[in-house]
């Protein structure tokens, strides 16, 4: 199975050389593999990493793509991927030197449309006491076990793709569109909703899905993101968007005031597990509970004042295969 790697970036050229290291390591025939850097608007010395990175056994496939957005240059390389199976990964992560072999092998041993992978830390400090799993997809670090889960609208296993470690069938993308590009993260926001609503597009388009873990990246995690106010504002943007994306991509759960009824159930766990936390002394299991009542009043807040974020998604014509 012939592999398209899309990795987005922008003045991250340090970072991207230990990503390209990562992935001329891979145990995949070279000639069954490209990397398609896609550099959106890079004023530093990413287009030298790349150019030397396919001095080598990788294929490197460099565009520059000037439009700020990490969506739009991810769709400008899908425009032009080759491979059956696109994988999708970041500048800040380093992939296993199996990585590729694991996710092709979930894909034929189970027939899916889409594969998680696993998503492992490295810290660039030590976590502070307040930093627990729980919040851990806030660093876009979940780790969802050993164990290889089912992906699919009648499945409960809380598992996802995101962008630093997932893949998808070329065709699948070639029907269902590429990334939404006014749900991305762009400068001073901390939006990210195109990984969710790509997923929850997967799901309503009849697409089954499996968490691998043996496809397993370890993501840099900066100094600068453990720190209390950044968690604050992510998880209640983050239930903004999630009202938002849940509202043009509707389901048959019980409703309540406009709210999902097993969510109500949690906020009254949470505000619990606060005050008994507090009480303890427990201040990582504090931090997380807090955080998840504050992640409803995002949620809350736009599931009744919000606009849906409905909208077409961006259509491709993919080289579909080689």
């Amino acid at each position: 199975m012939f592999v398209s790697i899309v990795i987005a970036t922008r003045n991250r050229c340090a970072l991207l050389r230990q990503t390209l290291d990562a992935l001329a390591a891979q145990q995949w025939p070279g000639d069954q593999l490209e990397v398609l850097v896609a550099d959106n608007g890079s004023t530093d010395a990413t287009p030298a990493v790349a150019e030397r990175a396919g001095r080598g056994r990788l294929c490197i496939r460099y565009l520059f793509v000037p439009m700020p957005g990490k969506s739009h240059a991810v769709n400008a390389a899908l425009a032009i991927a080759r491979g059956e199976l696109i994988a999708f990964t970041d500048d800040d992560v380093q992939p296993e030197p199996d990585w590729v072999a694991a996710l092709v092998r979930a894909v034929q041993e189970s027939g899916v449309d889409f594969v998680a992978g696993r998503i492992r830390p490295i810290w660039q400090i030590d976590p502070p006491r307040w930093m627990s799993p729980a919040l851990y997809g806030v660093l876009a670090i979940p780790d969802n076990g050993d164990a290889r889960l089912e992906i699919s609208t009648s499945s409960s296993s809380g598992a996802m793709p995101i962008g630093a470690n997932m893949a998808v069938r070329a065709a699948v993308i070639a029907r269902l569109g590429g990334l939404r590009t006014d749900l991305g993260k762009l400068s001073g926001s901390l939006r990210t909703g195109e990984d969710h609503e790509f997923f929850l597009r997967l799901l309503h388009g009849g697409c089954r899905g499996i968490y691998e873990p043996s496809a397993m990246v370890r993501h840099v995690v900066p100094a600068e993101r453990l720190d209390r106010r950044y968690f604050r504002r992510w998880l209640y943007q983050n239930g903004r968007d999630v009202a938002r994306l849940e509202r043009a991509y509707p389901s048959a759960v019980p409703m309540l005031f406009g709210v999902p009824r097993y969510l109500w159930r949690q906020l009254g766990a949470n505000i619990m597990a606060t005050a008994s936390a507090a009480i303890r002394g427990d201040d990582a299991r504090r931090f997380a509970s807090a955080l998840r009542v504050l992640w409803f009043a995002g949620y809350w807040r736009d599931s009744w004042f919000g606009p849906t974020s409905a909208s077409a998604p961006v259509p491709l014509v993919m080289a579909v295969g080689r």
